[in-house]
């Protein structure tokens, strides 16, 4: 049998940077899973042609989202209800089947967050079958089926009646103006407007210019921001009316988007429209480019629950995990170095006479019966000075320990007789006894024979 270790490792197949960049690289792996996991990202699409920062149909804002991005912000895609307690701005885009009550919760809950952009609904849309357009119809695509101001219009608290309308203009008032400009609309013969004292307009169509905060007659806001009693410079300036009126600093203001066709997919086919947006998004932040943007996923149907995971990675639990990780890799690599040289391994059954011996010894070892070999151990010895001292082969063991007895009286008076130390092996029954017993034989049979 040839012995298959050696001492240069060559039977490892992998060296030790090969195996720690595995280790490595799977951990980094299943990590990177359950975070995925908890974030949500193996979830299904949100391109499903919805009206959502996730949707690329018309009636969808990714365009809108990816222009942000595009420009410095922070742009956060959220499904967790834990967005409304945070900074930035919030940006809100319901669907015809939300309810007015939730919303205004929302709005209540983050006005001492950040400010807040309501998107109001307008578009039915369905679905672009793929079978009209075959090799050309994408993912989310929609067909507009038409337009109705949503039922919640009246019912979000603190907005009070938006007295929302859906209706055709003709040239030249199909036209939008605000923030120093001024452009087409997307679809004049459908056109959401909305109409109250309780909204500042900011954009609003070309027909009806808006001279101050009141005015009878038929107004079409199209954009605007809740008149209330915060402290909005920069909005009011760009309504063009005092802004001294509020004393609250500590509340953000609300926007409010009647006309969706000014800052979704569709609006951004016109560059006048993106360009609007983006002064309507600086305004009611109040900055350009600095304050993180939240558009909400949890109206449109992806609100995710959170999990374990989920908690996991989030403050202040993302610490307890940073130090199990930490505790991880530091015991990883501890177990990976070693102390010292690897051991190189034994074989099962050694060569010659010594392992024999080896094997013998261990095997009567483990059976616990050593007092079983102290007679033949004796035999042996009395053969050996037998044969040493050129006694009778065929005397009996009594005379040959004797005629051993006299020699050992001539050669050594001082020492023990061996007949004496033969019966004391034979007799000693614990391992101690009979290891004693047994060096003291192998003194005396060294001292006649060398």
């Amino acid at each position: 049998m040839s012995d298959a270790t050696t001492d240069s490792g060559g039977g490892n197949p992998f060296s030790p940077r090969a195996v720690l960049a595995l280790v490595l690289f799977g951990a980094a792996v299943f990590i990177a899973l359950l975070w995925m996991i908890g974030s949500g990202m193996t979830g299904e699409s949100t391109n499903n042609g919805g009206a959502h920062a996730g949707g690329k149909g018309l009636n969808g804002y990714a365009a809108l989202a990816n222009m942000l991005e595009r420009r410095g912000h922070v742009v956060r895609r959220t499904r967790s209800e834990r967005a409304f307690d945070e900074a930035g701005l919030l940006v809100l885009t319901p669907p015809h089947y939300a309810t007015g009550e939730e919303i205004g919760k929302i709005i209540a809950r983050h006005r001492y967050h950040g400010p807040t952009l309501l998107v109001l609904p307008k578009w039915q849309a369905l679905p672009v079958p793929a079978a009209l357009q075959p090799g050309r119809a994408h993912k989310g695509w929609v067909t507009l089926a038409g337009a109705q101001p949503p039922a919640w219009g009246d019912a979000v608290s603190d907005l009070g009646s938006l007295d929302l309308a859906v209706k055709p203009l003709q040239a030249p008032q199909a036209r939008w103006e605000g923030f120093g400009r001024t452009g087409r609309l997307a679809r004049p013969d459908a056109v959401q407007g909305l109409s109250t004292d309780h909204m500042v307009p900011l954009v609003h169509d070309d027909d009806h210019r808006i001279v101050s905060l009141v005015r009878g007659g038929d107004r079409r806001t199209l954009a605007g921001f809740l008149y209330d009693d915060g402290f909005y410079p920069v909005l009011a300036g760009a309504a063009g009316v005092f802004a001294g009126n509020g004393e609250n600093e500590d509340i953000y203001p609300v926007v409010v988007v009647a006309e969706p066709d000014l800052v979704n997919n569709y609006g951004f086919a016109d560059r006048d429209r993106a360009m609007l947006a983006l002064a309507l998004i600086d305004a009611t932040t109040g900055q350009a480019g600095t304050m993180p943007v939240n558009f909400d996923l949890t109206l449109n149907g992806f609100k995710r629950a959170p999990n374990l995971l989920t908690l996991a990675f989030t403050p202040p639990f993302v610490a307890a995990t940073l130090c199990l990780l930490l505790a991880a890799l530091a015991v990883g690599w501890r177990a990976f170095l070693r102390f010292g040289p690897p051991r190189k391994a034994a074989r099962g059954i050694a060569f010659g006479k010594r392992a024999l011996v080896a094997n013998a010894a261990g095997l009567i070892r483990r059976s616990g019966r050593r007092h079983l070999v102290t007679a033949p151990y004796a035999t042996r010895a009395r053969e050996r000075l037998a044969r040493a001292l050129a006694l009778p082969r065929l005397a009996d063991a009594a005379a040959t320990e004797a005629a051993i007895d006299r020699a050992f009286a001539t050669r050594a008076p001082e020492a023990a007789s061996f007949s004496a130390t033969a019966a004391r092996l034979r007799a000693a029954r614990k391992p101690h006894d009979i290891m004693k017993a047994a060096q003291d034989l192998h003194a005396l049979e060294r001292m006649l024979i060398r």
